[in-house]
């Protein structure tokens, strides 16, 4: 009998989900009993009649009904009796649901999620006939998971009444262990195949089975053990003498494999065997026991970590390559492809090892057409699929076949259709033998050439607007192959004039290419010809383009000859440094311009704090004259009060505001005021800063820290506000906004945790709303430490598997957009570009669970009308993010430095604003002339220019009515 764990390892996702749900350990283990028994119960009935019912019911104890429940019907779940009447309308429902599949499915053929819903929906309802042909669909497209295999069987199990019926349920094992290595199909197919022992060849079909599932995974350290046990039992139920032997050869095999409770199969054989154990066997142990020590940090840490664990089964494959036991290759690498078949990585990976070292044709064929079946998207595996159909001599039809399924496969970028069209054109001249001047494979491959170009012109150019190919590689091939296969110049030149029509004529190494071929195939005078228009067309190097003009009229050409290439060459060369000397001139000129415009920038800076310290000293001359006339003449005690509140209030009483304004005057330049010494306003600012208490900030608990920034600055109280929103990622131990020196909120603050635990879940909260802002969370980093750190936490590299959507309405909501995005697949994530202020910018980025799934989003997407909004939809690939300019000076195009815009010794100040009335304002001729080149050194000084001629009111009123 097997063992609980055999049982155990199986029962979890071989169990119907038609079926009533096992929860609970208890139901477990009657689960895992009740299938040993129907085991047991179908080899002895099946085997020995002749003993009668009693052995059976005595063994096993277990009724018929019990083999009933192991597989329920299709329609068990959803229609029995009183339920099928109490739920007309969600049949109805279910019904209008079933329609609305079919129509989309019959738009899409490739929705995966679509077939899972119709298929589920299907099975809910009772139509067997119709989920039994959904099924057949979906498994013509794709490889079916381990669960809708596993229902599927289940289904086809319970209906099976005859022979024939049990040879169909075969094909389905047949098919369902070749999409991926499962122990529990194959646990299934040895337990069902145990039924039809009774039938001719029904032993020999057995132990077939099961064979061939210890092949496949009899190694699975963890899941293996449930195979060879599932095995031992069965043989053991025989009871004859050569069937004795085979148990011992089954004990014997199994412990000489590393796998999980191997102690207990070993105390099991002791137990069994009336012999004692040879000491091979037991050496046979050991080992085994030692390499079970060497794999059980690779399977502990699959064990600890979370689906798909790519990491862990990438550590663990490096290990078998490093061992390199073929078989063990193998399993690792199926393991991880149950987890892991949308990554095309692994997929190549996989395949490249079994193209090198294996090369069994069966096995590597049908890895390949697995992994274009799981990423069709990838160009990468189905060129690798076309060069191993042709490495192991598959026929030609099937080739052809294979190349237009990966034409249909929907590629996401232009050059992936240049790539696999490559691929097929390489094929096909290696089947074309070219000693024939013509046949059939040489027209196969010059149509092909020519269905390709139109189809990257039509069918890729009209998707990408490109056609992939800019620099017409296969138009070159093309080219190459006529010319030096076939003897055909003439069409070789034809193919190259086109490509020199399709912008090529202005690159130096298209002309040397098409001169080669000339020189190798063609005769001196096309060669002659092509470098006279080369000479003219070339725009990047022409030097070296003359330079090879000249040579080859110095080997081979007459007077006349070399006299028409020295003047052509001379007349280019001429003009390219014409155009040269010019740029250069222009160079110049900036970096002239450039140079006067810092050195008036400096003498302004120079004028500027001339006039300041003049300034300066005037006003403390006055000052000091004022205070001599107080002390001189002595002020009434009445006027002092006033004087101290104007210098406090820096507000002049009412009597006294014409005067300031005369004293002022209209320009701005008031005189100097009397007012509180520079001493007294720092020593009042320090107070005032005093009085505002300093936040203190640890930098070594940096770490337990996040800071927090986009808040409100209308916000109070922040610390109390904020500190239930990220306790909830755990304790906070201070919350510490940030105020300005006169107490107002600054809109961030910093929040410590008492555990780094905490801090990084508090990350999460990055772009939360808050008042109805998004709320910024980063890292509590010090950039003067580390000035490259970023905290932009989204990726700016193409991610294909996720679009980005631009021109949405503004009015659109996350759940309206995830409502059109699920029809073309499963929607990881969505999320809504805003501005600081959280104000919808019309942008969106949505990512989907695969590449199939976006590249077919975007097909179906853009262009697509959303509240009278056109949408743009196109795979994510940010631009890259250009590094901060020096604030002094940019480099233009050419190199040269450009100047920037003056804005005075501190840079653009925030305010512009001009004191100058408009009606007096006039453009100043220095300034327009320092716009469109060098402006003239000022004739006149700072002080001369700011003196204006005495105006009176007369004159102001005439200048204003003028304008």
């Amino acid at each position: 009998m097997a063992t609980a764990a055999a049982a155990s390892a199986s029962e979890p996702e071989a169990e119907p989900k038609a079926g009533p749900e096992v929860e609970g350990e208890e139901d477990e283990v009657k689960a895992a009993r009740t299938r040993r028994k129907v085991l047991s119960r179908a080899v002895a009935s099946a085997t020995y009649k002749t003993m009668g019912p009693a052995w059976d019911q005595q063994e096993e104890g277990v009724s018929e009904s019990d083999g009933d429940e192991e597989y329920p019907t299709a329609s068990s779940a959803s229609s029995p009796g009183e339920y099928e009447w109490e739920y007309d309308e969600e049949e109805e429902k279910n019904q209008l649901e079933i329609e609305r599949l079919e129509e989309q499915l019959s738009i899409n053929i490739y929705d995966y999620n679509c077939h899972v819903d119709l298929i589920r929906l299907l099975r809910l309802e009772g139509e067997l006939t119709k989920v039994r042909m959904a099924r057949q669909k979906m498994s013509e497209i794709f490889p079916l998971t381990e669960e809708l295999w596993l229902e599927w069987l289940h289904d086809e199990i319970s209906m099976a009444l005859d022979g024939l019926d049990r040879e169909h349920v075969y094909e389905l094992f047949e098919r369902a262990v070749k999409d991926y290595i499962c122990p529990n199909i194959w646990l299934e197919y040895g337990q069902y195949s145990v039924g039809g022992i009774g039938q001719k060849g029904g032993l020999e079909k057995v132990r077939s089975v099961f064979e061939r599932a210890l092949s496949s995974v009899g190694l699975h350290i963890t899941k293996g053990l449930a195979i060879w046990e599932a095995y031992r039992e069965f043989e053991s139920a025989i009871v004859e003498a050569a069937r004795l032997e085979k148990v011992h050869s089954l004990f014997r095999r199994q412990l000489a494999i590393p796998l999980y409770d191997m102690e207990a199969t070993f105390a099991e054989y002791e137990e069994w065997s009336e012999d004692p154990i040879p000491e091979s066997v037991i050496q046979s142990y050991n080992k085994a026991l030692q390499q079970l020590e060497r794999y059980k940090p690779y399977e502990e840490a699959l064990l600890e970590a979370e689906a798909p664990r790519l990491a862990e089964y990438q550590a663990y494959i490096d290990f078998e390559l490093k061992v390199g036991d073929p078989a063990r290759v193998q399993l690792i690498f199926e393991r991880a492809l149950v987890e892991n078949c949308l990554v095309p990585d692994l997929w190549i990976r996989y395949s490249q090892y079994l193209d090198r070292q294996l090369k069994v044709k069966d096995l590597v064929l049908s890895v390949h057409g697995r992994a274009v079946r799981n990423c069709p998207w990838t160009v990468a595996l189905w060129s690798r699929y076309l060069l191993a159909m042709e490495r192991h001599g598959v026929d030609h039809q099937v080739m052809a076949a294979t190349f237009e399924k990966a034409l249909s496969a929907g590629f996401i970028q232009a050059t992936d259709y240049v790539e696999i069209w490559q691929a097929y054109l390489d094929y096909l001249r290696r089947r074309v033998d070219f000693k024939q001047d013509s046949s059939k494979e040489l027209e196969e491959l010059r149509s092909a050439f020519a269905r390709a170009l139109e189809y990257l012109k039509q069918e890729v150019e009209e998707r990408f607007n490109e056609s992939g190919d800019p620099s017409c590689m296969i138009m070159q091939n093309w080219a190459r192959i006529e010319a030096r296969l076939c003897n055909n110049m003439q069409k070789a030149r034809e193919l190259w004039d086109s490509i020199m029509t399709r912008g090529n004529a202005k690159y130096a190494n298209m002309w040397l290419e098409y001169y080669n071929l000339e020189r190798a195939h063609g005769d001196t005078q096309h060669c002659r010809k092509a470098l006279h228009r080369a000479v003219q067309c070339t725009s990047d190097y022409p030097e070296h383009v003359c330079e090879v003009l000249l040579t080859m009229e110095r080997t081979e050409g007459t007077l006349e000859d070399w006299d028409i290439a020295v003047q052509k060459t001379e007349t280019r060369l001429a003009r390219v440094n014409e155009q040269r000397v010019k740029a250069a001139e222009k160079e110049a000129a900036l970096a002239q311009q450039e140079e006067e415009q810092a050195e008036q920038r400096r003498r302004v800076r120079a004028e500027k704090k001339a006039l300041k310290k003049k300034k300066k000293t005037r006003g403390a001359d006055k000052r000091k004259a004022d205070e001599e006339d107080e002390k001189e003449w002595g002020d009434d005690e009445e006027e002092q009060p006033c004087k101290r509140r104007r210098v406090e209030n820096n507000v002049p009483p009412a009597g006294e505001v014409q005067d300031l304004e005369a004293e002022t005057g209209l320009f701005g330049k008031s005189a100097p005021v009397d007012v509180a010494p520079p001493s007294k306003q720092k020593e009042r600012a320090a107070a005032l800063k005093r009085d505002v208490p300093k936040v203190p900030h640890d930098s070594s608990k940096d770490s337990i820290t996040v800071f927090v920034s986009n808040l409100p600055y209308s916000m109070e109280e922040p610390g109390v506000k904020l500190r239930p929103l990220f306790e909830a990622c755990g304790e906070v131990a201070e919350v510490r906004p940030i105020f300005s020196n006169r107490g107002d909120f600054r809109g961030y603050c910093y929040v410590e945790f008492k555990e780094e635990k905490a801090a990084l879940q508090a990350l999460q909260l990055d772009r939360k709303n808050v008042d109805g802002r998004p709320m910024f969370v980063s890292p509590c980093v010090d950039k003067s430490k580390n000035p490259d750190f970023k905290v932009f936490r989204y990726s700016t590299a193409l991610e294909k598997h996720k679009l980005f959507i631009s021109g949405l309405p503004f009015s659109c909501t996350k759940e309206e957009l995830e409502e059109i995005c699920k029809a073309h697949g499963t929607v990881k994530d969505i999320r809504l570009v805003t501005n600081r202020a959280g104000k919808p910018k019309g942008l969106a980025y949505v990512e989907y669970e695969n590449e199939s799934q976006a590249s077919q989003a975007v097909m179906k997407m853009d262009g697509m009308t959303i509240k009278e909004n056109v949408i743009k939809v196109a795979i994510s690939n940010p631009p890259q993010r250009k590094g901060p300019e020096k604030p002094e000076a940019r480099k233009g195009p050419g190199g040269p430095m450009v100047p920037r815009q003056m804005y005075g010794a501190r840079g653009k100040g925030r305010t512009q604003l001009s004191l100058l009335p408009r009606a007096l304002q006039r453009p100043s001729p220095a300034a327009a002339q320092a716009e469109n080149g060098p402006a003239p050194k000022p004739a006149v000084t700072a002080s001369a220019a700011t003196e204006a001629p005495k105006m009176s009111n007369a004159d102001f009123a005439k200048l204003l009515l003028r304008k």
